[in-house]
């Protein structure tokens, strides 16, 4: 993953002790969430003094143009690690910061508009927080889905099928492979996904 160097903000007025964040994600580790389900959010290159503790809440933006992708609350908020593990006088730097999601809607992002943020992480009136998780409104409903890949192999066995399934799926993964995905009980309603995003996959649809 993309290391996300994060700093504080003034937009609480150079305000330290802030009980709430906001982090901004790279376009590319926006679109590496987007691709494979994490339950958390880590990120290195911490610098300065001022670190989120564990409980705080947080959430998470892209730019250009600005929007809310999650919320999340800080897990862990190391002190610092050594460049090298066992050298303890080897040089120390920053520690990861770990986010666990609590809400994502990294397919519908939300706009956020008059929020001003200094750098890839800013502290934020809880209130503001608040504000911007209000947003998103209530979670929808979950429901069941069929997802399947299926990819034509030559093999001189089953297993040997498998193995080279897996190592193609390894490989060339969703920038590459497209999954097939419906709602359970409802297989007309089938639709491809490659790279995140409804793919067509019927060569006769583009002439």
């Amino acid at each position: 993953m993309t290391d996300t160097e994060l700093r504080t903000s003034g937009t609480t007025g150079g305000d330290t002790t802030s009980a709430a964040w906001a982090v901004l994600l790279p376009a590319e580790r926006y679109e590496a969430e987007r691709l494979v389900h994490h339950d958390t959010l880590e990120l290195t290159g911490l610098d300065g003094a001022a670190r989120p503790r564990p409980g705080d809440p947080v959430a998470v933006l892209v730019d250009e143009p600005l929007r809310l992708v999650a919320l999340g609350r800080v897990a862990l908020a190391t002190a610092e690690t050594r460049e090298d593990p066992d050298d303890p006088q080897s040089e120390a730097g920053p520690g990861a910061l770990v986010v666990t999601y609590t809400r994502r809607v990294l397919d519908e992002p939300v706009a956020v508009d008059g929020l001003a943020l200094d750098g890839p992480l800013t502290g934020l009136d809880p209130a503001v927080w608040r504000e911007l998780a209000a947003r998103l409104g209530p979670p929808p409903a979950r429901r069941s889905w069929l997802v399947s890949l299926d990819l034509p192999i030559e093999a001189a066995s089953p297993a040997e099928a498998v193995r080279l399934f897996w190592a193609y799926v390894q490989e060339l993964g969703p920038r590459e492979l497209p999954a097939f995905v419906s709602p359970s009980g409802d297989e007309l309603a089938m639709q491809a996904f490659v790279l995140g995003v409804e793919a067509n996959q019927d060569p006769e649809e583009d002439d």
